[in-house]
Order: structure tokens, then C-alpha cells, then sequence
């Protein structure tokens, strides 16, 4: 199997401050519901998205424990916020500031809604050293 990472880019892809990215996946992290803006930031096609587990977007940047502290936050509080690098399908990159939500229905099932925005970007040079750090101590 190819390396997906190993074309990676540093071209970093800007999106309209004024717009929400948003996503949805079932409990196993499979994407069921993607948006327009989310489309055009990832550089897939809806088709290409829908059906998919959500980490395809998941940059090798991002540390362990950010993730970690994602789950082990929606699980005990419901919900979780932080700044996330993700990698787009031509293997650029764009920074968000998520919000995610455990949704827990009448029925028992559970998924998960991710609300982005675009962060500033003092808060993306943060996170870019912090990141660098944590990764080195992986």
C-alpha cells in the first residue's frame, strides 16, 4: 500500500472567515453529512467523502494527544474544542477551530458533529510550535 503522506505539501489552503465547515460521522467515525465549505476546503467531492472514515482528512502534524484529549473530552463532557490541522486531497493543508458534539438520540445511537471555523492565525503559529513539540515527544 502507498504512503498517503509521503506527497505532502506545504501549501496551506485559506478559506472565508465567514463560513462554518461542518461534518458529521456515526459512532465508528464514518462521515454521514459534510457541507459545501467543508467540500471546498478538503478538496473532495461529496461523493468522495460521504461513506468515509473522517480521519482520511487527519494530517501527520497533528500529535497523538491531541486526539486523545478529543475523545476522552466528548466522551466524559460531550463536547470538545481545539485548533486542528488537516490534510486536503491534493496533500496541502488548511487550520481549523473545531467544535465537536456527542449526540447521543432517543434511540440510543450516537454520533458526532463537527462545527469549524477558520482560526486566527496568532492561534495557528501556537499551535504550529506547540504541535512540532508534541509530536518530538511521541
Amino acid at each position: 500500500m502507498a504512503d498517503i503522506y509521503q506527497d505532502l505539501t506545504s501549501n496551506e489552503w485559506f478559506y472565508p472567515s465567514s463560513g462554518y465547515i461542518l461534518s458529521e460521522t456515526d459512532s465508528n467515525g464514518i462521515i454521514t453529512y459534510v457541507n459545501d465549505l467543508f467540500c471546498e476546503v478538503a478538496g473532495y467531492t461529496k461523493e468522495e467523502l460521504l461513506g468515509q472514515p473522517h480521519n482520511m482528512v487527519r494530517h501527520p502534524d497533528m500529535p497523538r494527544i491531541a486526539f486523545k484529549g478529543l475523545w476522552d473530552d466528548l466522551q466524559s463532557k460531550g463536547f470538545w474544542t481545539g485548533f486542528v490541522k488537516n490534510r486536503r486531497k491534493d496533500n496541502g493543508h488548511y487550520w481549523v477551530y473545531a467544535t465537536a458534539l456527542r449526540r447521543e438520540r432517543s434511540d440510543g445511537s450516537v454520533s458526532y458533529l463537527s462545527i469549524r471555523v477558520k482560526p486566527a492565525r496568532s492561534d495557528v503559529e501556537a499551535c504550529i510550535k506547540l504541535y512540532a513539540e508534541l509530536k518530538a515527544q511521541e
